[in-house]
C-alpha cells in the first residue's frame, strides 16, 4: 500500500472545514472573511462582493507574499473586474476566482505543494 496522504511541515495553516459562515484554519475557528496564507491569516474587511476592490487586497498586493491568490466567492464563482485582474499581473500574481469550496480544496493542495499561495475566503451558509 502507497501513502499519498501530502506531508505539510508543521506551522503552516491548514484549511480544516468550512460552512455554517465559518472556517476551521489549523484548529482555530474564524466566523469573517479571511485571506489564507500558509504562514499568516488576515483579516479581510469585505462583507459583499461589492467590497471586493483594490483597497481590500493591499495587504497582498503591497507585499511577494503569494503567487496564486485563490478567490473564494461564496457559493459560485464570480469574475472580478478586469481592473483588478490587471492589479494583481502587475504585481506578479494571478488571481483564480472559485467558490469559497474549491478555493479551500485548491489552497489546501497547492500549500502542500510548497507553492506560494494565498486564499481570500468569503464564508458560507
Amino acid at each position: 500500500m502507497t501513502d499519498v496522504t501530502p506531508v505539510i511541515p508543521s506551522g503552516r495553516n491548514v484549511i480544516e472545514t468550512y460552512g455554517e459562515m465559518r472556517f476551521h484554519i489549523s484548529g482555530v475557528r474564524f466566523e469573517t472573511p479571511i485571506i489564507v496564507l500558509p504562514e499568516a491569516i488576515i483579516d479581510w474587511p469585505v462583507s459583499t462582493w461589492e467590497d471586493i476592490t483594490e483597497e481590500s487586497f493591499q495587504p497582498l498586493l503591497s507585499t511577494n507574499l503569494a503567487e496564486v491568490v485563490l478567490l473564494g466567492c461564496g457559493t459560485k464563482a464570480k469574475l472580478p473586474s478586469s481592473e483588478l485582474r490587471r492589479k494583481f499581473r502587475k504585481a506578479g500574481m494571478v488571481i483564480e476566482p472559485m467558490d469559497t469550496g474549491a478555493a479551500c480544496r485548491t489552497y489546501n493542495v497547492l500549500m502542500a505543494e510548497d507553492r506560494r499561495v494565498a486564499a481570500a475566503l468569503m464564508p458560507v451558509a
